[in-house]
Protein backbone atom coordinates (compact mmCIF):
# COMPACT_ATOMS: atom_id res chain seq x y z
CA UNK A 1 0.00 0.00 0.00
CA UNK A 2 1.26 3.46 -0.90
CA UNK A 3 1.78 5.94 1.92
CA UNK A 4 0.81 8.80 -0.39
CA UNK A 5 -0.92 8.67 -3.75
CA UNK A 6 -1.76 11.94 -5.47
CA UNK A 7 -3.47 11.71 -8.85
CA UNK A 8 -3.92 14.42 -11.50
CA UNK A 9 -3.93 17.33 -9.05
CA UNK A 10 -4.96 20.75 -10.29
CA UNK A 11 -4.92 23.99 -8.31
CA UNK A 12 -5.75 27.46 -9.56
CA UNK A 13 -5.59 30.83 -7.81
CA UNK A 14 -7.71 33.12 -9.92
CA UNK A 15 -6.20 33.19 -13.41
CA UNK A 16 -2.97 31.53 -12.25
CA UNK A 17 -2.64 27.73 -12.47
CA UNK A 18 -0.18 26.86 -9.72
CA UNK A 19 -0.27 23.08 -10.18
CA UNK A 20 -1.65 21.10 -13.11
CA UNK A 21 -1.99 17.37 -13.70
CA UNK A 22 0.43 16.42 -10.93
CA UNK A 23 0.63 12.76 -9.92
CA UNK A 24 2.94 11.47 -7.20
CA UNK A 25 3.26 8.23 -5.22
CA UNK A 26 5.39 7.52 -2.15
CA UNK A 27 5.86 4.02 -0.76
CA UNK A 28 6.69 2.91 2.78
CA UNK A 29 10.27 3.74 3.73
CA UNK A 30 10.75 5.90 0.64
CA UNK A 31 12.18 9.41 0.59
CA UNK A 32 10.98 11.51 -2.35
CA UNK A 33 12.26 14.94 -3.32
CA UNK A 34 10.13 17.67 -4.89
CA UNK A 35 12.40 20.20 -6.59
CA UNK A 36 12.10 23.19 -8.84
CA UNK A 37 12.74 26.92 -9.06
CA UNK A 38 10.80 29.45 -7.01
CA UNK A 39 7.22 29.64 -8.24
CA UNK A 40 7.26 26.12 -9.69
CA UNK A 41 4.33 25.00 -7.51
CA UNK A 42 6.16 23.08 -4.81
CA UNK A 43 4.63 24.86 -1.81
CA UNK A 44 1.14 24.62 -3.29
CA UNK A 45 1.69 20.90 -3.76
CA UNK A 46 2.85 20.44 -0.16
CA UNK A 47 -0.12 22.42 1.14
CA UNK A 48 -2.50 20.17 -0.76
CA UNK A 49 -0.81 17.05 0.64
CA UNK A 50 -1.17 18.50 4.16
CA UNK A 51 -4.84 19.33 3.69
CA UNK A 52 -4.23 23.08 4.05
CA UNK A 53 -5.76 23.83 0.66
CA UNK A 54 -8.14 21.79 -1.46
CA UNK A 55 -7.26 20.79 -5.03
CA UNK A 56 -9.63 21.97 -7.75
CA UNK A 57 -9.37 18.56 -9.40
CA UNK A 58 -7.70 15.23 -8.75
CA UNK A 59 -7.45 13.17 -5.58
CA UNK A 60 -5.10 12.58 -2.66
CA UNK A 61 -4.94 9.31 -0.75
CA UNK A 62 -2.99 8.93 2.48
CA UNK A 63 -2.48 5.36 3.74
CA UNK A 64 -5.16 4.20 1.29
CA UNK A 65 -7.72 6.71 2.58
CA UNK A 66 -9.16 9.56 0.55
CA UNK A 67 -7.96 12.71 2.30
CA UNK A 68 -11.19 14.55 1.51
CA UNK A 69 -13.29 11.92 3.35
CA UNK A 70 -10.88 10.85 6.13
CA UNK A 71 -9.08 14.08 6.92
CA UNK A 72 -8.67 13.71 10.70
CA UNK A 73 -7.67 10.04 10.67
CA UNK A 74 -5.22 10.49 7.79
CA UNK A 75 -3.56 13.70 8.97
CA UNK A 76 -3.06 12.31 12.50
CA UNK A 77 -0.36 10.12 10.92
CA UNK A 78 1.38 13.02 9.15
CA UNK A 79 3.64 15.82 10.34
CA UNK A 80 5.47 18.77 8.87
CA UNK A 81 8.56 20.87 9.52
CA UNK A 82 9.90 23.94 7.77
CA UNK A 83 12.69 26.32 8.61
CA UNK A 84 10.42 29.34 8.03
CA UNK A 85 7.66 28.31 10.47
CA UNK A 86 7.84 29.96 13.88
CA UNK A 87 6.95 28.24 17.14
CA UNK A 88 5.89 30.27 20.22
CA UNK A 89 9.04 32.18 21.11
CA UNK A 90 8.14 32.89 24.74
CA UNK A 91 7.88 29.20 25.58
CA UNK A 92 10.80 27.06 26.62
CA UNK A 93 11.90 24.15 24.46
CA UNK A 94 10.42 21.50 26.74
CA UNK A 95 7.18 23.47 27.11
CA UNK A 96 6.80 23.64 23.33
CA UNK A 97 7.37 19.91 22.92
CA UNK A 98 5.05 19.11 25.84
CA UNK A 99 2.29 21.25 24.32
CA UNK A 100 2.55 19.62 20.90
CA UNK A 101 2.77 16.12 22.36
CA UNK A 102 -0.58 16.71 24.05
CA UNK A 103 -2.01 18.40 20.97
CA UNK A 104 -1.08 15.30 18.95
CA UNK A 105 -2.56 13.02 21.65
CA UNK A 106 0.76 11.21 21.99
CA UNK A 107 0.72 8.26 24.36
CA UNK A 108 3.05 8.83 27.33
CA UNK A 109 3.81 12.40 26.23
CA UNK A 110 6.53 13.06 28.83
CA UNK A 111 8.44 9.95 27.80
CA UNK A 112 8.15 10.84 24.11
CA UNK A 113 9.36 14.39 24.73
CA UNK A 114 12.36 13.00 26.61
CA UNK A 115 13.11 10.73 23.64
CA UNK A 116 13.03 13.63 21.18
CA UNK A 117 15.18 15.83 23.41
CA UNK A 118 17.79 13.06 23.52
CA UNK A 119 17.52 12.24 19.81
CA UNK A 120 18.09 15.84 18.73
CA UNK A 121 20.59 16.66 21.50
CA UNK A 122 18.36 19.36 22.98
CA UNK A 123 19.12 18.64 26.64
CA UNK A 124 21.21 21.78 27.24
CA UNK A 125 18.47 23.87 25.57
CA UNK A 126 15.40 22.33 27.22
CA UNK A 127 14.86 25.17 29.69
CA UNK A 128 15.65 28.00 27.29
CA UNK A 129 13.04 30.11 25.54
CA UNK A 130 12.80 29.59 21.81
CA UNK A 131 13.37 33.30 21.18
CA UNK A 132 16.82 32.93 22.74
CA UNK A 133 17.89 30.12 20.39
CA UNK A 134 19.85 30.40 17.18
CA UNK A 135 18.11 29.64 13.90
CA UNK A 136 19.87 26.27 13.73
CA UNK A 137 18.79 25.35 17.24
CA UNK A 138 15.19 26.29 16.43
CA UNK A 139 15.38 24.05 13.36
CA UNK A 140 16.28 21.11 15.58
CA UNK A 141 13.30 21.89 17.83
CA UNK A 142 11.05 22.01 14.74
CA UNK A 143 12.23 18.56 13.66
CA UNK A 144 11.80 17.16 17.17
CA UNK A 145 8.25 18.55 17.21
CA UNK A 146 7.53 16.97 13.83
CA UNK A 147 8.57 13.51 15.01
CA UNK A 148 6.61 13.53 18.29
CA UNK A 149 3.68 11.58 16.86
CA UNK A 150 5.94 9.09 15.02
CA UNK A 151 4.41 10.12 11.68
CA UNK A 152 4.11 7.61 8.86
CA UNK A 153 4.58 10.53 6.46
CA UNK A 154 6.94 13.39 7.26
CA UNK A 155 6.79 16.45 5.01
CA UNK A 156 9.90 18.63 5.15
CA UNK A 157 10.38 22.03 3.53
CA UNK A 158 14.07 23.01 3.52
CA UNK A 159 14.67 20.84 6.62
CA UNK A 160 18.34 21.74 7.20
CA UNK A 161 18.44 25.26 5.74
CA UNK A 162 19.64 26.89 8.98
CA UNK A 163 22.02 24.17 10.15
CA UNK A 164 25.79 24.30 9.92
CA UNK A 165 27.41 21.59 7.74
CA UNK A 166 28.15 19.28 10.67
CA UNK A 167 24.67 19.52 12.20
CA UNK A 168 23.05 19.26 8.78
CA UNK A 169 24.99 16.10 7.96
CA UNK A 170 24.03 14.47 11.27
CA UNK A 171 20.35 15.41 10.88
CA UNK A 172 20.23 14.05 7.32
CA UNK A 173 21.73 10.78 8.53
CA UNK A 174 19.24 10.60 11.39
CA UNK A 175 16.20 11.22 9.19
CA UNK A 176 17.35 8.67 6.61
CA UNK A 177 17.90 6.08 9.32
CA UNK A 178 14.46 6.67 10.84
CA UNK A 179 12.80 6.22 7.43
CA UNK A 180 14.61 2.91 6.90
CA UNK A 181 14.02 1.56 10.40
CA UNK A 182 10.39 2.64 10.83
CA UNK A 183 9.12 2.21 7.29
CA UNK A 184 7.91 5.81 7.36
CA UNK A 185 8.01 7.98 4.24
CA UNK A 186 9.30 11.49 3.62
CA UNK A 187 8.49 14.17 1.07
CA UNK A 188 11.22 16.80 0.94
CA UNK A 189 11.68 20.12 -0.82
CA UNK A 190 15.13 21.65 -0.71
CA UNK A 191 17.50 23.86 -2.68
CA UNK A 192 20.45 21.90 -1.27
CA UNK A 193 21.16 19.52 -4.14
CA UNK A 194 23.76 17.51 -2.21
CA UNK A 195 21.17 16.95 0.50
CA UNK A 196 18.64 15.71 -2.03
CA UNK A 197 21.18 13.44 -3.72
CA UNK A 198 22.06 11.89 -0.40
CA UNK A 199 18.58 11.45 1.03
CA UNK A 200 16.11 10.90 -1.80
CA UNK A 201 15.29 7.64 -3.53
CA UNK A 202 13.35 9.46 -6.24
CA UNK A 203 13.09 13.09 -7.29
CA UNK A 204 10.31 14.98 -9.07
CA UNK A 205 11.31 18.22 -10.81
CA UNK A 206 8.59 20.83 -11.22
CA UNK A 207 8.46 23.83 -13.51
CA UNK A 208 5.47 26.13 -14.06
CA UNK A 209 3.20 23.84 -12.06
CA UNK A 210 4.06 20.67 -13.96
CA UNK A 211 6.34 17.73 -13.17
CA UNK A 212 8.82 17.82 -16.04
CA UNK A 213 11.09 14.95 -14.98
CA UNK A 214 11.21 12.20 -12.36
CA UNK A 215 13.69 9.52 -11.35
CA UNK A 216 16.72 8.92 -9.16
CA UNK A 217 19.49 11.51 -9.05
CA UNK A 218 21.65 9.32 -11.33
CA UNK A 219 18.80 8.78 -13.79
CA UNK A 220 18.04 12.49 -14.00
CA UNK A 221 21.70 13.40 -14.48
CA UNK A 222 21.94 10.91 -17.32
CA UNK A 223 18.72 12.11 -18.95
CA UNK A 224 19.87 15.73 -18.94
CA UNK A 225 23.50 14.99 -19.75
CA UNK A 226 24.52 16.58 -16.45
CA UNK A 227 27.34 15.86 -14.03
CA UNK A 228 25.16 16.19 -10.94
CA UNK A 229 21.74 17.22 -9.67
CA UNK A 230 22.69 20.88 -9.39
CA UNK A 231 23.35 20.98 -13.12
CA UNK A 232 19.99 19.27 -13.72
CA UNK A 233 18.31 21.94 -11.59
CA UNK A 234 19.91 24.72 -13.62
CA UNK A 235 18.81 23.16 -16.90
CA UNK A 236 15.25 22.76 -15.65
CA UNK A 237 15.13 26.28 -14.21
CA UNK A 238 16.46 27.81 -17.43
CA UNK A 239 14.12 25.85 -19.64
Amino acid sequence: MAILQATHLLKRFGSVTAVRDLSLTIAEGEVVGLLGPNGAGKSTTLHMMLGLITPDAGSIKLFGMELAQHRTEALSQVNFAASYVDLPGVLRVREVLDAFARLYAVRHPRRRVDEMIELFELGPLAKRQLMALSSGQRTRVQLAKALLNAPRLLVLDEPTANLDPDAGDRIRGLLSRLARENGSAMLITSHNMREVERMCDRIHFMSDGVVVAAGSAAELAGRYGAEDLEEVFLKVARG
